[in-house]
């Protein structure tokens, strides 16, 4: 059996765009689609509403067969160090989702995924997420189907985004990758859009997915219902 590869880029904005389109470009000369996990605000004052050339971005990648992942509300009103929804009870964790929801469906972006800010869900927002019609659980250690209520394990490694982004990480991230490919394993590899402009993180991502190339993955998006690994694990 074949190993999964799929990759992820966080952080988009119309600061970061040309970055990730030309990582974009990367990927698409190897055959790996991408995975685009959207907040509709930002720290800085930034709102996905009012950046247009992201958004029609985001929607043409879509159609090409990428995927769109809710990835939080408010990142500004998050306390340091902590994931949006991190410790949020089940109340709370709805009106976000609610608010996200809104914003996304107004773009034409909405997605019933979701993956949270710091990789870290409370329980609450677990119990929040498919009475907002959410399907998909991206997860730290796993992705879980809120329908069928199977789960794939298989962690996460990245660079940004609630990983740091020094040079020993950078090639730990293309070890793990290596390793995780060889035992034919699932190969997630996150990116904040932050660290695309430097070559040193940008190259450590797309050595980790040549290594799981190499080693036969096959590339994936995040989607429900059928992404592959996660119905062999349901």
């Amino acid at each position: 059996m074949s190993g999964q590869l799929i990759v992820s880029v966080s952080h988009l904005s119309a600061r970061t765009l040309d970055d990730v389109a030309t990582f974009r470009a990367d990927l698409e000369t190897r055959g790996v689609p991408a995975s685009y996990l959207v907040a509709p605000r930002l720290k800085g004052g930034y709102r996905l509403d009012l950046d247009a050339p992201t958004v029609a971005w985001l929607r043409e990648r879509r159609d090409g067969g990428d995927a769109v992942v809710l990835h939080g509300f408010d990142e500004a009103a998050t306390k340091h160090r902590r994931g949006e929804f991190a410790t949020l009870p089940a109340h709370e964790a709805n009106l976000r989702l609610m608010g996200a929801d809104r914003v996304l469906e107004h773009l034409g972006l909405r997605t019933r995924l979701f993956a949270a800010p710091g990789w870290t869900v409370s329980q609450g927002t677990v119990i929040a997420l498919p009475r907002n019609g959410f399907r998909l659980l991206v997860g730290f250690n796993g992705v879980t189907d809120l329908v069928r209520g199977g789960t794939l394990r298989a962690r996460v490694v990245g660079i940004g985004a609630g990983f740091v982004a020094e040079p020993w990480w950078c090639r730990t991230v293309v070890l793990s990758a290596e390793r995780t490919a060889r035992r034919a394993g699932v190969v997630r590899l996150a990116v904040s859009a932050k660290h695309l402009g430097r070559p040193g993180p940008r190259q450590a991502v797309l050595d980790a997915v040549d290594l799981a190339l190499m080693h036969g993955c096959a590339p994936q998006v995040y989607r429900w219902p059928d992404l592959p690994v996660l119905a062999e694990a349901a």
